[in-house]
Protein backbone atom coordinates (compact mmCIF):
# COMPACT_ATOMS: atom_id res chain seq x y z
CA UNK A 1 0.00 0.00 0.00
CA UNK A 2 1.37 3.41 -0.97
CA UNK A 3 0.76 5.89 1.83
CA UNK A 4 0.01 9.24 0.15
CA UNK A 5 -1.82 11.01 2.95
CA UNK A 6 -0.43 14.46 3.88
CA UNK A 7 0.69 13.08 7.22
CA UNK A 8 1.64 10.66 8.43
CA UNK A 9 4.00 10.07 5.57
CA UNK A 10 6.02 6.87 5.01
CA UNK A 11 9.17 6.30 7.07
CA UNK A 12 12.17 5.54 4.87
CA UNK A 13 14.01 2.27 5.41
CA UNK A 14 17.30 3.96 6.32
CA UNK A 15 15.49 5.96 8.99
CA UNK A 16 13.67 2.88 10.30
CA UNK A 17 17.00 1.07 10.56
CA UNK A 18 18.56 3.98 12.47
CA UNK A 19 15.65 3.98 14.93
CA UNK A 20 15.88 0.20 15.34
CA UNK A 21 19.20 0.41 17.18
CA UNK A 22 19.57 -0.12 20.91
CA UNK A 23 17.53 2.26 23.05
CA UNK A 24 19.62 5.04 24.54
CA UNK A 25 19.06 6.67 27.91
CA UNK A 26 18.35 10.35 27.40
CA UNK A 27 20.72 11.51 30.17
CA UNK A 28 23.94 10.05 28.74
CA UNK A 29 26.86 11.50 26.78
CA UNK A 30 26.02 9.15 23.89
CA UNK A 31 22.54 10.59 23.43
CA UNK A 32 23.68 14.16 24.11
CA UNK A 33 26.10 13.86 21.17
CA UNK A 34 23.25 12.76 18.90
CA UNK A 35 21.04 15.53 20.25
CA UNK A 36 23.73 18.15 19.58
CA UNK A 37 24.18 16.99 15.99
CA UNK A 38 20.42 16.86 15.42
CA UNK A 39 19.92 20.32 16.87
CA UNK A 40 22.63 21.79 14.64
CA UNK A 41 21.02 20.22 11.56
CA UNK A 42 17.61 21.42 12.64
CA UNK A 43 18.92 24.98 13.01
CA UNK A 44 20.14 24.80 9.42
CA UNK A 45 16.74 23.55 8.26
CA UNK A 46 14.89 26.40 9.99
CA UNK A 47 17.50 29.06 9.26
CA UNK A 48 16.55 30.75 12.53
CA UNK A 49 18.32 31.95 15.68
CA UNK A 50 17.14 29.21 18.05
CA UNK A 51 15.17 25.97 17.99
CA UNK A 52 13.59 23.48 20.38
CA UNK A 53 12.32 19.92 20.07
CA UNK A 54 9.27 18.74 22.01
CA UNK A 55 7.89 15.28 22.73
CA UNK A 56 4.53 16.27 21.33
CA UNK A 57 2.35 16.43 18.26
CA UNK A 58 2.34 19.65 16.27
CA UNK A 59 -0.64 20.87 18.29
CA UNK A 60 1.52 20.85 21.42
CA UNK A 61 4.01 23.13 19.67
CA UNK A 62 1.16 25.43 18.62
CA UNK A 63 0.05 25.62 22.26
CA UNK A 64 3.62 26.20 23.46
CA UNK A 65 4.07 29.10 21.05
CA UNK A 66 0.78 30.74 21.99
CA UNK A 67 1.26 30.39 25.76
CA UNK A 68 4.89 31.55 25.72
CA UNK A 69 4.67 34.36 23.16
CA UNK A 70 1.19 35.88 23.32
CA UNK A 71 0.59 38.48 26.03
CA UNK A 72 -2.98 39.71 25.81
CA UNK A 73 -4.59 39.66 22.38
CA UNK A 74 -4.05 37.33 19.42
CA UNK A 75 -4.96 37.79 15.76
CA UNK A 76 -5.67 34.40 14.16
CA UNK A 77 -6.13 33.47 10.51
CA UNK A 78 -8.82 30.81 10.15
CA UNK A 79 -9.04 29.23 6.72
CA UNK A 80 -9.35 25.64 7.91
CA UNK A 81 -9.17 23.25 10.85
CA UNK A 82 -5.70 24.31 11.92
CA UNK A 83 -6.28 28.04 11.80
CA UNK A 84 -9.39 27.38 13.85
CA UNK A 85 -7.20 25.43 16.28
CA UNK A 86 -5.02 28.48 16.94
CA UNK A 87 -8.15 30.43 17.90
CA UNK A 88 -9.31 27.70 20.27
CA UNK A 89 -5.88 27.41 21.90
CA UNK A 90 -5.74 31.14 22.55
CA UNK A 91 -9.26 31.15 23.97
CA UNK A 92 -8.52 28.13 26.16
CA UNK A 93 -5.81 30.15 27.93
CA UNK A 94 -7.97 33.22 28.40
CA UNK A 95 -6.39 35.33 25.68
CA UNK A 96 -8.51 37.78 23.75
CA UNK A 97 -8.78 36.89 20.07
CA UNK A 98 -9.51 38.63 16.80
CA UNK A 99 -10.20 36.11 14.05
CA UNK A 100 -10.02 36.69 10.31
CA UNK A 101 -12.11 33.93 8.78
CA UNK A 102 -11.85 32.78 5.17
CA UNK A 103 -13.21 30.01 3.01
CA UNK A 104 -11.02 26.92 3.13
CA UNK A 105 -9.94 27.61 -0.45
CA UNK A 106 -9.05 31.28 0.11
CA UNK A 107 -5.70 32.69 1.30
CA UNK A 108 -5.48 35.53 3.81
CA UNK A 109 -4.69 38.98 2.44
CA UNK A 110 -2.12 41.49 3.62
CA UNK A 111 -4.79 44.21 3.49
CA UNK A 112 -7.11 42.34 5.86
CA UNK A 113 -4.33 41.76 8.36
CA UNK A 114 -3.06 45.35 8.37
CA UNK A 115 -6.64 46.61 8.67
CA UNK A 116 -7.21 44.38 11.70
CA UNK A 117 -4.03 45.69 13.31
CA UNK A 118 -5.06 49.28 12.64
CA UNK A 119 -8.45 48.62 14.22
CA UNK A 120 -6.95 47.07 17.35
CA UNK A 121 -3.51 48.28 18.51
CA UNK A 122 -3.67 45.85 21.48
CA UNK A 123 -2.95 42.85 19.23
CA UNK A 124 0.48 41.53 20.19
CA UNK A 125 0.61 38.20 18.34
CA UNK A 126 -0.35 36.85 14.90
CA UNK A 127 -1.02 33.14 14.39
CA UNK A 128 -1.14 31.81 10.84
CA UNK A 129 -0.51 28.65 8.83
CA UNK A 130 2.08 28.58 6.06
CA UNK A 131 0.24 25.66 4.49
CA UNK A 132 -3.31 25.07 5.76
CA UNK A 133 -3.58 21.36 5.13
CA UNK A 134 -7.36 21.13 5.64
CA UNK A 135 -7.76 22.42 2.09
CA UNK A 136 -4.23 22.30 0.70
CA UNK A 137 -3.95 26.09 0.84
CA UNK A 138 -0.81 28.27 0.87
CA UNK A 139 -1.09 31.60 2.69
CA UNK A 140 1.25 34.47 1.64
CA UNK A 141 2.93 34.24 5.04
CA UNK A 142 6.13 36.04 4.17
CA UNK A 143 4.29 39.09 2.80
CA UNK A 144 1.88 39.15 5.74
CA UNK A 145 4.68 38.82 8.30
CA UNK A 146 6.61 41.68 6.69
CA UNK A 147 3.49 43.86 6.76
CA UNK A 148 2.88 43.02 10.43
CA UNK A 149 6.43 43.99 11.39
CA UNK A 150 6.14 47.25 9.43
CA UNK A 151 3.08 48.14 11.53
CA UNK A 152 4.62 47.06 14.85
CA UNK A 153 7.95 45.19 15.10
CA UNK A 154 6.96 44.01 18.59
CA UNK A 155 4.10 41.84 17.33
CA UNK A 156 5.10 38.17 17.47
CA UNK A 157 4.47 36.21 14.26
CA UNK A 158 3.78 32.51 14.90
CA UNK A 159 3.69 30.43 11.71
CA UNK A 160 2.48 26.84 11.63
CA UNK A 161 4.81 25.31 9.07
CA UNK A 162 3.90 21.72 9.86
CA UNK A 163 3.09 20.97 6.20
CA UNK A 164 5.57 23.47 4.79
CA UNK A 165 8.94 23.01 6.56
CA UNK A 166 11.03 20.71 4.39
CA UNK A 167 8.72 21.30 1.43
CA UNK A 168 9.86 24.70 0.19
CA UNK A 169 12.17 27.51 1.28
CA UNK A 170 10.43 29.76 3.81
CA UNK A 171 11.67 33.31 4.35
CA UNK A 172 11.82 33.59 8.14
CA UNK A 173 13.13 37.18 8.26
CA UNK A 174 9.86 38.38 9.84
CA UNK A 175 8.74 35.13 11.52
CA UNK A 176 9.31 34.67 15.25
CA UNK A 177 8.20 31.05 15.66
CA UNK A 178 8.06 28.44 12.89
CA UNK A 179 6.53 25.09 13.81
CA UNK A 180 7.29 21.70 12.23
CA UNK A 181 6.08 18.16 12.88
CA UNK A 182 7.87 14.85 12.54
CA UNK A 183 5.22 13.02 10.48
CA UNK A 184 5.16 15.37 7.47
CA UNK A 185 8.04 16.28 5.13
CA UNK A 186 10.55 14.91 7.66
CA UNK A 187 9.02 11.43 7.18
CA UNK A 188 9.12 10.18 10.78
CA UNK A 189 6.46 8.61 12.97
CA UNK A 190 4.23 11.11 14.81
CA UNK A 191 5.27 12.39 18.23
CA UNK A 192 8.04 14.95 17.76
CA UNK A 193 7.41 18.67 17.27
CA UNK A 194 10.03 21.29 16.46
CA UNK A 195 10.00 25.09 16.71
CA UNK A 196 12.40 27.56 15.12
CA UNK A 197 12.62 30.81 17.09
CA UNK A 198 13.89 34.33 16.45
CA UNK A 199 16.04 36.21 18.95
CA UNK A 200 13.05 38.48 19.55
CA UNK A 201 10.93 35.46 20.40
CA UNK A 202 13.52 34.16 22.86
CA UNK A 203 13.53 37.58 24.51
CA UNK A 204 9.72 37.65 24.67
CA UNK A 205 9.65 34.16 26.19
CA UNK A 206 11.75 35.36 29.12
CA UNK A 207 11.15 32.93 31.97
CA UNK A 208 8.50 31.15 29.96
CA UNK A 209 4.96 30.15 30.77
CA UNK A 210 3.35 26.93 31.89
CA UNK A 211 5.09 23.78 33.01
CA UNK A 212 5.60 21.04 30.41
CA UNK A 213 5.44 23.47 27.49
CA UNK A 214 7.61 26.13 29.15
CA UNK A 215 9.89 27.08 26.27
CA UNK A 216 12.37 28.92 28.51
CA UNK A 217 13.05 25.67 30.38
CA UNK A 218 13.53 23.80 27.11
CA UNK A 219 15.80 26.44 25.57
CA UNK A 220 18.00 26.39 28.67
CA UNK A 221 18.32 22.61 28.64
CA UNK A 222 18.56 22.13 24.88
CA UNK A 223 21.41 24.59 24.59
CA UNK A 224 23.20 22.06 26.81
CA UNK A 225 22.17 19.20 24.48
CA UNK A 226 19.52 17.70 26.70
CA UNK A 227 15.82 18.26 27.39
CA UNK A 228 13.81 19.48 30.34
CA UNK A 229 11.83 16.23 30.47
CA UNK A 230 12.15 12.78 28.91
CA UNK A 231 13.27 13.10 25.31
CA UNK A 232 11.69 11.03 22.51
CA UNK A 233 15.07 9.43 21.94
CA UNK A 234 14.13 7.12 19.07
CA UNK A 235 12.45 9.90 17.12
CA UNK A 236 15.42 12.21 17.61
CA UNK A 237 17.76 9.49 16.33
CA UNK A 238 15.46 9.15 13.31
CA UNK A 239 15.37 12.91 12.78
CA UNK A 240 19.15 13.07 12.83
CA UNK A 241 19.32 10.38 10.13
CA UNK A 242 16.62 12.03 8.02
CA UNK A 243 18.30 15.43 8.17
CA UNK A 244 21.63 13.80 7.33
CA UNK A 245 20.07 12.31 4.19
CA UNK A 246 18.47 15.62 3.25
CA UNK A 247 21.75 17.49 3.69
CA UNK A 248 23.50 14.96 1.46
CA UNK A 249 20.96 15.78 -1.25
CA UNK A 250 20.98 19.49 -0.45
CA UNK A 251 18.01 21.65 0.50
CA UNK A 252 17.85 23.36 -2.87
CA UNK A 253 17.65 19.98 -4.59
CA UNK A 254 15.02 18.71 -2.13
CA UNK A 255 12.85 21.77 -2.78
CA UNK A 256 13.36 21.50 -6.54
CA UNK A 257 12.29 17.85 -6.58
CA UNK A 258 9.25 18.55 -4.42
CA UNK A 259 8.16 21.42 -6.63
CA UNK A 260 8.63 19.34 -9.79
CA UNK A 261 6.46 16.52 -8.39
CA UNK A 262 3.85 19.01 -7.22
CA UNK A 263 3.64 20.77 -10.59
CA UNK A 264 3.46 17.46 -12.44
CA UNK A 265 0.79 16.07 -10.12
CA UNK A 266 -1.38 19.17 -10.45
CA UNK A 267 -1.08 19.23 -14.23
CA UNK A 268 -1.90 15.52 -14.53
CA UNK A 269 -4.96 15.81 -12.28
CA UNK A 270 -6.28 18.85 -14.12
CA UNK A 271 -5.73 17.11 -17.46
CA UNK A 272 -8.15 14.32 -16.50
CA UNK A 273 -10.78 16.74 -15.22
CA UNK A 274 -9.99 17.02 -11.51
CA UNK A 275 -10.91 20.33 -9.92
CA UNK A 276 -8.12 21.57 -7.67
CA UNK A 277 -9.69 23.08 -4.57
CA UNK A 278 -7.66 26.03 -3.22
CA UNK A 279 -7.17 29.31 -5.04
CA UNK A 280 -3.54 29.31 -3.89
CA UNK A 281 -2.35 25.67 -3.75
CA UNK A 282 0.41 24.61 -1.38
CA UNK A 283 3.28 22.53 -2.71
CA UNK A 284 2.77 20.03 0.11
CA UNK A 285 -0.33 18.39 -1.37
CA UNK A 286 -2.90 18.43 -4.15
CA UNK A 287 -6.43 18.85 -2.83
CA UNK A 288 -9.16 17.86 -5.30
CA UNK A 289 -12.80 18.86 -4.91
CA UNK A 290 -14.97 15.92 -5.97
CA UNK A 291 -18.55 15.08 -4.99
CA UNK A 292 -17.57 11.41 -5.23
CA UNK A 293 -14.36 11.80 -3.23
CA UNK A 294 -15.10 8.86 -0.92
CA UNK A 295 -15.79 6.57 -3.86
CA UNK A 296 -12.56 7.67 -5.55
CA UNK A 297 -10.58 7.06 -2.36
CA UNK A 298 -12.15 3.61 -1.95
CA UNK A 299 -11.22 2.54 -5.48
CA UNK A 300 -7.70 3.92 -5.07
CA UNK A 301 -7.18 1.93 -1.88
CA UNK A 302 -8.87 -1.37 -2.74
CA UNK A 303 -7.92 -1.71 -6.40
CA UNK A 304 -4.70 0.24 -6.82
CA UNK A 305 -3.01 0.17 -3.41
CA UNK A 306 -3.02 3.94 -2.89
CA UNK A 307 -4.13 5.53 0.39
CA UNK A 308 -4.99 9.25 0.17
CA UNK A 309 -6.72 11.52 2.69
CA UNK A 310 -10.26 12.84 2.58
CA UNK A 311 -11.85 16.11 3.63
CA UNK A 312 -13.04 17.30 7.04
CA UNK A 313 -16.13 19.06 8.37
CA UNK A 314 -18.16 20.58 5.50
CA UNK A 315 -15.72 19.03 2.98
CA UNK A 316 -16.08 15.49 4.33
CA UNK A 317 -16.81 13.25 1.34
CA UNK A 318 -16.07 16.09 -1.09
CA UNK A 319 -12.29 16.32 -1.06
CA UNK A 320 -9.35 14.00 -1.55
CA UNK A 321 -5.81 15.11 -0.77
CA UNK A 322 -2.62 13.65 -2.24
CA UNK A 323 0.69 14.13 -0.43
CA UNK A 324 3.72 15.65 -2.13
CA UNK A 325 5.98 16.08 0.94
CA UNK A 326 9.23 14.29 1.59
CA UNK A 327 11.69 12.15 -0.34
CA UNK A 328 9.05 10.49 -2.52
CA UNK A 329 10.26 8.40 -5.49
CA UNK A 330 8.93 10.08 -8.62
CA UNK A 331 7.60 6.78 -9.99
CA UNK A 332 5.29 6.50 -6.98
CA UNK A 333 3.77 9.92 -7.67
CA UNK A 334 3.36 8.94 -11.32
CA UNK A 335 1.52 5.79 -10.27
CA UNK A 336 -0.82 7.75 -8.00
CA UNK A 337 -2.09 10.06 -10.77
CA UNK A 338 -2.36 7.05 -13.06
CA UNK A 339 -4.44 5.31 -10.39
CA UNK A 340 -6.74 8.34 -10.08
CA UNK A 341 -7.39 8.15 -13.81
CA UNK A 342 -8.17 4.44 -13.49
CA UNK A 343 -10.50 5.20 -10.57
CA UNK A 344 -12.39 7.69 -12.74
CA UNK A 345 -12.71 4.99 -15.38
CA UNK A 346 -14.06 2.49 -12.83
CA UNK A 347 -16.63 5.07 -11.71
CA UNK A 348 -17.72 5.79 -15.28
CA UNK A 349 -16.33 9.32 -15.24
CA UNK A 350 -13.94 9.09 -18.20
CA UNK A 351 -12.39 6.34 -20.30
CA UNK A 352 -8.84 5.55 -19.29
CA UNK A 353 -6.33 6.51 -21.98
CA UNK A 354 -3.13 7.09 -19.99
CA UNK A 355 -3.38 10.89 -20.18
CA UNK A 356 -2.47 11.43 -16.52
CA UNK A 357 0.79 9.52 -16.84
CA UNK A 358 1.75 11.30 -20.05
CA UNK A 359 1.10 14.76 -18.66
CA UNK A 360 2.84 13.93 -15.37
CA UNK A 361 5.99 12.80 -17.19
CA UNK A 362 5.99 15.75 -19.58
CA UNK A 363 5.62 18.34 -16.82
CA UNK A 364 7.94 16.62 -14.36
CA UNK A 365 10.80 16.28 -16.81
CA UNK A 366 10.27 19.81 -18.12
CA UNK A 367 10.80 20.98 -14.51
CA UNK A 368 13.67 18.49 -14.11
CA UNK A 369 15.64 20.39 -16.74
CA UNK A 370 15.32 23.73 -14.94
Amino acid sequence: MLLFTPGPTPVLEAVRMAMAGPTLHHRTPEFEAIFKETRERLMRLFGMDECVMLASSGTGAMEACVTNLAVKKVLTINAGKFGERFTRIAEAFGLETVELKYGWDTPASVEDVTAALADDPQIDTLCIQVSESAGGLRHPVEEIAAAVKSVNPGIMVIADGITAVGVEPIDTANIDALIAGSQKALMLPPGLAMIGLSDAAVERIGEGSGYYFNLAAEIKKQRRNTTAYTAPTTLIVGLSKMLEMVEEIGYDELYRRTRARAMATRAALEAIGCGLFPKSPALSMSAVYDEEADAVRSVLKTEFGVNVAGGQDHLKGKLFRINQMGLIPVYESAWVVNAVEWAYDRLGRRTYDGLASRVFNEVYYANEKR
